[in-house]
């Protein structure tokens, strides 16, 4: 069961092609707060003292050494000692505060330090929009008494090292381990949903997560909400509730949001014409998917190739290593 779950979650990332891009140490002391600009998705795990973080439409989450932070959806955040203290704008401090040959950010008073590694990266592709509703806007993975796992420590000191360390395929490198950190941190996070709101969460759930990983594994079938509640053990009418209750839509609903999110990945990746993917995903007419489609995202599948981040633009890039 515990590779079913990470197949479907696998699959899911791959769609949406998870890209790393920025790793830095930051030493901090109080007072600080450093406002980050909407853009890229943040990661932030804490090595020594506390911290808050601030988004907007969220109430401030109290942070502690050896948590881990995940911003998924890119919007613009604070990271403080505390909610009341103003914020520098990032931009601000990179010329003073910022050492770009170390990747090390160092702000702050005199008061109490916080050290914490963060870093940057992108989800893309066509199906953004659809996929990144089912995150919180924060993950939060708090640690146990202050304690460190051991994939938590030995991927962050490998990005740090590969950050200060810069040698042949370091970039790439520093992508990848990053892959790898958010991976890790998201399947922890879905398992440790006890009431789960999303695809992600559900994948705790044994029964729930059959039907997910069947869906995943032949999105284009037709299928049925009996077929699916065959496949979990249940019946119809039981497994339509939970399924509901755990990934926040009916089964056929998701069915079709994961059908559009196919094609428009499709449709983004110029593979297709809009006709070959209404097919392709069971549309009789372009005028139904083209209405459907529309209706998921927000703009027509002929426009699919110019939205390959979901919003109509590409996202930023790392704001730390911008120019001042």
């Amino acid at each position: 069961m515990a590779a079913t779950r990470a197949d479907v979650l696998s699959q899911v990332l791959t769609l949406i092609r998870l890209r790393g891009e920025l790793v830095y140490s930051a030493r901090l002391r109080a007072p600080w707060s450093i406002a980050f600009p909407k853009g890229a998705a943040h990661f932030y795990f804490v090595e020594m003292g506390t911290m808050w973080v601030k988004t907007l439409g969220a109430e401030p989450i109290a942070v502690n050494q050896g948590d881990m932070l995940l911003l998924p959806h890119g919007t613009g955040h604070q990271v403080c000692d505390h909610p009341a203290t103003p914020p520098a704008e990032i931009g601000s401090l990179i010329s003073g505060h910022f050492d770009r040959d170390k990747s090390v950010l160092d702000y702050g008073g005199d008061g109490a330090s916080t050290c914490l590694v963060g870093g940057l990266f992108h989800f893309e592709g066509g199906s953004l929009a659809a996929i990144m509703a089912a995150l919180p806007l924060v993950v939060h993975i708090p640690s146990e008494e202050g304690k460190t796992p051991d994939w938590l420590h030995a991927l962050t000191h490998f990005l740090v090292k590969e950050s200060r360390e810069v040698e042949p395929g370091s970039s790439l490198m520093i992508s990848r381990l990053i892959d790898l950190l958010v991976i890790r941190t998201l399947r922890t996070w879905a398992a440790g949903q006890t009431r789960p709101s999303s695809w992600v969460g559900a994948l705790g759930d044994e029964r729930i997560g059959r039907a997910l990983s069947a869906i995943h594994a032949a999105p284009y079938h037709p299928w049925t909400v009996e077929g699916l509640a065959g496949i979990s053990a249940m019946s119809r009418s039981i497994f339509a509730e939970r399924f509901t209750e755990r990934v926040g839509e009916a089964p056929l609903h998701y069915v079709k949001r994961l059908k559009l999110t196919l094609a428009a990945d499709m449709l983004a990746s110029g593979g297709l014409r809009v006709t070959q993917a209404a097919e392709r995903i069971g549309y009789a007419s372009d005028a139904a998917f083209s209405r459907a489609f529309k209706a998921q995202f927000g703009y027509a599948p002929s426009e699919a190739s110019q939205r390959q981040d979901g919003s109509g633009s590409k996202p930023g890039r790392g704001v730390i290593t911008s120019s001042p």
